[in-house]
């Protein structure tokens, strides 16, 4: 008589295996954990040499998001640290910092009614070209608290089993930002616009610079499904949300001020955590265009 083989007993939900990459020769790099995340260390993002640019983009691609201390950023420069990645994004909602269409204000207060990027998602996937990058400022930070969790979406999708991953390949989804932001930066005087931007992007995309498949669907914009049922897309979905959210696929960054996260949104999701109210929280984003995603 056959045996029914016990799932708890075949190993990790993911399988991740850190294959020995050449060392580093103008930045150092310490990983996070094994699955999402390095910080980065030895340079100064305002003034990088082309050395250290060309490993900073091979540690981005493959770390996810990296993260750097002790930076001390004028606005000209973090805007010229992001357009040596691709030109920049402009945000469809959200105020800015001194006249510079690119420089996102990013702040909570005690006075806030919101802050931003309080659940899991990948920063403006309504657009039809998301942003490729995002790269955070922290200025001013609470003592304790403000951290933002980031999830591998590479790892989530191969996290998932065979039959999933047959029955998501080819279906794609609906993202929407009018419920995200229509309202959201009123406390900022922020007028909202007549409409705001929707698209339709596959629930598994593959990376344009790595060939890796993730899962590209998320909380904050994902509507729904399509070419299924109603019903079917919000099961689906709320699995697949479940899924992502798992510890395995994450790690957590501590801010200090005068750090900077800098995130691929094309394979990663974040999650800002706001419980330090009353405390203060407050810098810039700017954002690398991406494009369309297949």
């Amino acid at each position: 008589m056959n045996q029914i083989p016990n799932p708890r007993w075949t190993g990790p939900r993911i399988k991740h295996a850190s294959t020995e990459a050449e060392p580093y020769a103008t930045i150092t790099v310490d990983k996070v954990t094994p699955i999402i995340g390095a910080e980065i260390g030895g340079v100064d993002i305002g003034n990088p040499s082309e050395a250290q640019m060309a490993e900073i983009h091979r540690a981005l691609a493959e770390n996810l998001v990296i993260f750097f201390r002790d930076q001390h950023l004028t606005p000209e420069q973090h805007l010229a640290f992001g357009s040596r990645f691709g030109e920049l994004h402009i945000h469809p909602a959200a105020p800015t910092e001194g006249g510079h269409a690119g420089l996102m204000v990013i702040k909570a207060d005690r006075n806030s009614p919101r802050a931003n990027g309080e659940g899991w998602h990948s920063d403006v996937s309504c657009d039809e070209e998301p942003p490729m990058g995002s790269i955070l400022y922290i200025k001013q930070c609470p003592p304790v608290g403000g951290d933002t969790l980031f999830a591998n979406m590479y790892a989530a999708y191969d996290a998932l089993s065979d039959r999933m991953k047959a029955y998501l390949e080819g279906l794609t989804a609906v993202h929407d930002g009018e419920e995200n932001y229509r309202g959201t930066y009123a406390n900022f005087g922020v007028q909202d616009k007549p409409v705001y931007p929707r698209a339709i992007h596959p629930v598994v995309r593959t990376h344009p610079v790595t060939g890796k498949k993730a899962l590209f669907v998320n909380k904050g914009f994902t509507r729904r499904i399509l070419d299924i049922p109603v019903d079917e897309s919000t099961g689906v979905l709320a699995y697949l949300y479940e899924h992502m959210a798992n510890p395995l696929f994450q790690c957590r960054f501590r801010w200090r001020e005068n750090s900077v996260a800098f995130w691929d949104n094309r394979c990663a999701q974040h999650r800002a955590m706001w419980d330090y109210w009353p405390a203060t929280r407050y810098g810039n984003r700017v954002t690398v265009k991406g494009e369309r995603p297949v």
